[in-house]
């Protein structure tokens, strides 16, 4: 694979963002900004009698119904809003889903949409929700979600996979829950990462793909977080297994490069029709909004099925434990917009 003047081969050989200097990078991505804000505004779509999506909960959202799966934009959402999220959540799936959150940059609030969509959908549908931390360097959602009942990781349920996996069916659940925390209310499980760093090696496409299919097996809905390195075996695994990308940025021009970075690759690697299909998550990380927000609606909606904006809470500010209760009032009815979203093509 060549890019940027590189070359590589092999399944790993997946390029860097850092391969752009600074400047070409800035310069890449002011040409995108300008042309979002040059696009001539679209005509509005026509509307189905019965509602075909939710809007957002913030002031712009995206609304469905419109031509290649993109987006318009319409006023805040509603009751009905609401309850047709209500509604497409608790509704069959087809099967088990593996949506995946990923960005290769850091900071970009990953494990916060992991969970928060995790605990979204399990507070709906009431079970049969997971997040898993499939980070390979230290990741933090265990330490973030889920009761601390034991200190069990990843590392300990290979040790036992294929005991577990060889499990009467139905035995197969209470087995798997020796490993698992669990959310201070129920709503889903947790499969916490592990932190000393020579695990990662451990986690090879083959064995990856067996977690995977054992989390499919008890539960309906698996949110991974991915991790940062593209180039390790746990990320490629995992997002060729995503039924649904969920791209996650925050409205900052190094975050958004990446995630628009990382769509590129992604098509370079025959996963067009997945990035195409993904979801934007684009996640406030500080009070009021953004001036580039809009901008970046705009960008990724050119890019991917779906923008859905979540707003700033101050329950998630400090970065300790993340409690869904605690979360004010607007910022679930974005997630129930956004966790809908990103569930809506699977239900039935």
């Amino acid at each position: 694979m060549e890019r940027n003047g590189q070359r590589g081969d092999g399944p790993t050989a997946w390029g860097r963002p850092g391969e752009l200097t600074p400047a070409e990078a800035t310069s890449r991505w002011r040409v995108l900004l300008d042309r979002a804000r040059a696009a001539p505004p679209r005509d509005p779509a026509p509307v189905d009698p019965a509602p075909t999506g939710p809007a957002t909960a913030t002031p712009a959202g995206p609304a469905y119904g419109t031509p290649a799966g993109r987006i318009e934009w319409r006023p805040a959402a509603r009751a009905d809003d609401v309850d047709h999220a209500v509604s497409v959540l608790r509704r069959e799936l087809g099967g088990p889903k593996v949506l995946a959150f990923a960005n290769p940059k850091g900071g970009v609030h990953k494990t916060t949409a992991t969970v928060l969509a995790a605990a979204t959908i399990g507070s709906v549908r009431g079970r049969g929700v997971l997040a898993w931390d499939d980070n390979e360097l230290r990741g933090t959602l265990g330490l973030r979600a889920g009761s601390a009942r034991h200190a069990r990781t990843i590392r300990h349920l290979l040790s036992d996979l294929l005991e577990i996996e060889n499990a009467p069916l139905p035995e197969l659940k209470d087995r798997l829950d020796d490993y698992l925390r669990h959310a201070s209310d129920g709503s889903y499980d947790v499969l916490a990462g592990e932190e000393n760093p020579r695990f990662a090696q451990r986690l090879d496409q083959h064995t990856v793909r067996r977690v995977l299919d054992l989390l499919c097996r008890t539960h309906d809905v698996v949110c991974v977080d991915t991790g940062n390195n593209v180039e390790s075996a746990n990320w490629q695994t995992v997002i060729r297994a995503a039924d649904q990308l969920v791209i996650t940025t925050v409205p900052r021009e190094d975050a958004a490069f990446t995630a628009d970075w990382m769509i590129d690759l992604l098509h370079e690697l025959g996963l067009g029709k997945l990035a195409e299909n993904a979801v934007t998550l684009l996640s406030c990380a500080t009070p009021g909004t953004s001036p580039l927000l809009e901008d970046l609606r705009k960008h990724f909606a050119t890019r991917t099925r779906a923008v859905v904006v979540v707003p700033f809470d101050p329950a998630l500010e400090t970065g300790s434990s993340i409690e869904y209760g605690a979360l004010q009032q607007t910022t679930k009815r974005a997630w129930l917009n956004a966790a809908s979203v990103m569930v809506e093509p699977f239900a039935r």
